[in-house]
């Protein structure tokens, strides 16, 4: 029984998978091994790793709970979410031209639903994430969020030319 392979199954929908497989195809959950291992067996890095997580908290599709400017980053924040029981995911964030083979380039930090609010407690606590995100969008230095700016930089830009304009025409009479 020490030789034979186990099969992997998703800790959320508990479909089997074989062993070349590493996601759930159904909830895109990383795969655990099912059964138990030999007790003559060492414990591997990544099954010690499958054991910190909580199963309430792995349920439900991924949820984006937290963004970082980089791998090394994010994979901090994986590091604190998981000592917590929370299991979670990477993923490239989206709009960005950096080949997947580098590290640098932001990622996003994927967790189940069910481990959402515990995943930004943990965040909070460790100071990794805003204490209320903002209601109407981006808020910049000044308090003034991201529309109102734009639209009063243009009603200034069309105040200039209209008085640029007006005073051409005053000169040329």
């Amino acid at each position: 029984m020490a030789n034979r392979p186990e099969p992997l199954v998703c800790p959320s929908c508990a479909t089997p998978h074989p062993l070349e497989e590493r996601f759930c195809r159904r909830c895109g959950m990383p795969l655990v091994y099912a059964g138990t291992r030999g007790i003559d067996e060492p414990v591997t890095a990544a099954h010690e790793r499958a054991r910190k997580i909580k199963p309430q908290f792995s349920e439900g599709e991924l949820v984006k709970v937290a963004g970082s400017y980089n791998q090394p980053e994010a994979e901090l924040i994986q590091g604190l979410l998981l000592e917590e029981g929370v299991p979670s995911m990477l993923r490239r964030s989206r709009g960005f031209d950096v080949p997947d083979m580098l590290a640098a380039g932001p990622r996003d930090v994927l967790v189940p639903r069910s481990g959402l609010e515990a995943a930004r407690e943990v965040l909070l606590q460790a100071d990794l994430l805003p204490a209320a995100p903002p209601a109407g969008g981006r808020v910049g230095a000044n308090g003034v969020d991201a529309p109102a700016r734009i639209l009063l930089g243009l009603v200034a830009v069309l105040a200039v030319v209209a008085i640029i304009a007006w005073l051409g025409t005053e000169l040329l009479v």
